[in-house]
């Protein structure tokens, strides 16, 4: 029988504890937790490092953002973990980095506008946390025949949000191609996080040079901040100037849950 690697992130003890002993008493499954985003992507290059790599993620909407006091899901996170990660990010880093493994968001409340960031990001299903064993069972093994699960009841929600970003990608896209090539180069700097000092080092150009252009980029995408530059850089497709390193997948997550703040 093949066995399906489950891979459980959510940093609520109680119900990832609960959840993956439900589903380890399935005979296909083998199931393993983690309490944050970098805890998972660690969990992730350990067991592909070992040749026996996870095939779902079930990511919790809310990763990130607890708030209850409960104590976090085993293994306990290290002081470098502790940067909030939240759980579309985390989809969208896993899909960049490792295709091969199929997400599923598991929500506490339907929310169209999330569930679409979800499957824009790469998730193959959203899935109430209060669904039956049965029902998440069947998502998991419909994500690896690649189907996607979506509850019928957010369909209509979903499929307008979607079409409201496709709207604004493509405005985004407008905007990005009005830069010129050098501007554009200091935008994919400022996406990987980069600040002036270090967008002038990698491009060898001095820091009044870089202020000019970045100004220059603000103005063109007609926003007022780094933040909503980056916001738009990323809807229109831009990638940080980083793309050729080994650890983009880890530094994406990292970023975009910070950026997601």
């Amino acid at each position: 029988m093949a066995r399906i690697r489950v891979l459980v992130v959510d940093d609520h003890r109680i119900f990832a504890e609960s959840l993956a002993a439900a589903l380890a008493a399935e005979p296909d499954i083998d199931v393993s937790a983690a309490g944050s985003g970098p805890a998972a992507l660690r969990a992730l290059e350990r067991a592909a490092a070992a040749g026996r790599g996870y095939d779902v993620l079930l990511v919790d909407a809310e990763l990130g953002a607890q708030t209850s006091g409960e104590p976090p899901a085993v293994p306990a996170p290290r002081q470098e973990e502790t940067a909030a990660v939240d759980g579309i990010a985390l989809v969208a880093g896993v899909r960049a980095a490792r295709p091969a493994v199929r997400s599923v968001v598991l929500a506490e409340k339907d929310d169209p506008r999330a569930a679409a960031r979800a499957l824009q990001a790469g998730a193959s299903g959203w899935v109430a946390k209060d669904c039956s064993l049965q029902r998440l069972l069947s998502v998991i093994r419909g994500v690896l025949r690649d189907e996607t699960h979506l509850p019928p009841a957010l369909l209509t929600g979903v499929l307008r949000e979607l079409t409201a970003a496709r709207k604004h990608r493509t405005e985004s896209e407008r905007l990005v191609e009005s830069l010129t090539p050098r501007e554009r180069e200091v935008l994919r700097c400022m996406v990987a996080g980069l600040g002036r000092k270090a967008v002038a080092e990698r491009l060898f150009l001095s820091p009044h040079t870089v202020r000019t252009h970045m100004q220059n980029v603000l103005g063109k995408l007609g926003v007022h901040s780094t933040l909503a530059a980056v916001a738009l850089a990323r809807r229109a497709g831009v990638g940080p100037a980083d793309a050729g390193t080994g650890a983009l997948g880890r530094d994406v997550v990292e970023r975009g849950g910070q950026l997601a703040q």
